[in-house]
């Protein structure tokens, strides 16, 4: 009897367990922000960041699903939307593309995951197709207000003030968050990141992150609304993983973003 007992509590604790990863793993979370920018339209933004090749369900529904309710005017990628090691995680990014621009128009930046690609030219032409607006180092206008994209090479060799418009007001996709001062530096309103993964494991009821790439342990900018002068920064959590398979109080997430 004592043995069933164990038995019957160890399966418990094992369900509970894997049911605890799931939804740390599994589970998107739709943060939303309000942002007054002086100047510029009403608008929402809904904002991706680290897909990482991950599916929410098939063809990513419960991510689209998510997307479709927020209504937004615009779709922000903020990169990473393939993992360097799985190629086949390709697929993923295409079609999540295509569903996305049938919601609203999407404007898309690389992440290091990209850039490091040596296929990332094929890969780029290919996001084109599918639907998105490419803005490595470009600038397009998206309801009413300026958007510009820089990609994490030309922001470490410096090129930010050729990349951004002599224009006001206007907003930055970049995919590093750890070159805010750069970033509010150079004259943007609202800048919109992710890379750092919420932290990975975040120490539960203080939004404490423990690692971020580019920052190390106990990073700075992980997730939220960070603010220098007149420049908002606007952080993803993220939906996917990287090298490290797990996230811990930690759940994917999908910002959505209302422009006052």
């Amino acid at each position: 009897m004592i043995y069933w007992i164990i038995g019957a509590a160890s399966a418990a604790a094992a369900a509970l367990a894997a049911l605890f990863v799931f939804f740390n793993n599994g589970c998107i979370k739709t943060t939303r922000y309000k942002i007054k920018i002086d100047g510029a339209p009403k608008l929402r933004i809904a904002h991706i960041s680290d897909l990482h090749g991950k599916r929410f369900g098939k063809r990513n529904a419960r991510l689209i699903k998510k997307v479709i309710k927020a209504k937004p005017d615009f779709i922000a990628v903020t990169g990473d939307i393939i993992h360097l090691y799985t190629p086949e995680n390709r697929e993923v990014a295409l079609e999540t593309v295509s569903a996305l621009k049938e919601i609203a128009p999407v404007l898309y930046v690389a992440g290091n995951h990209e850039m490091r690609n040596k296929g990332y030219r094929f890969l780029r032409r290919d996001l084109k197709e599918a639907g998105a607006t490419v803005l490595d180092d470009l600038c397009t206008e998206a309801c009413g207000i300026t958007v510009a994209g820089l990609n994490g090479a030309s922001l470490r060799n410096d090129k930010i003030s050729a990349v951004t418009p002599d224009v006001s007001p206007k907003i930055l996709l970049a995919h590093e968050p750890q070159f805010f001062e750069k970033y509010a530096a150079a004259g943007y309103d609202l800048v919109l990141c992710g890379h750092a993964h919420g932290g990975q494991w975040r120490i539960p009821f203080t939004g404490i992150g423990l690692y971020a790439p580019g920052q190390g342990r106990f990073p700075k900018y992980t997730s939220g609304v960070h603010s220098l002068g007149k420049c908002r920064m606007v952080i993803s959590r993220g939906l996917g993983n990287s090298q490290f398979p797990l996230r811990l109080f930690n759940r994917p997430e999908l910002v959505v973003i209302d422009i006052e």
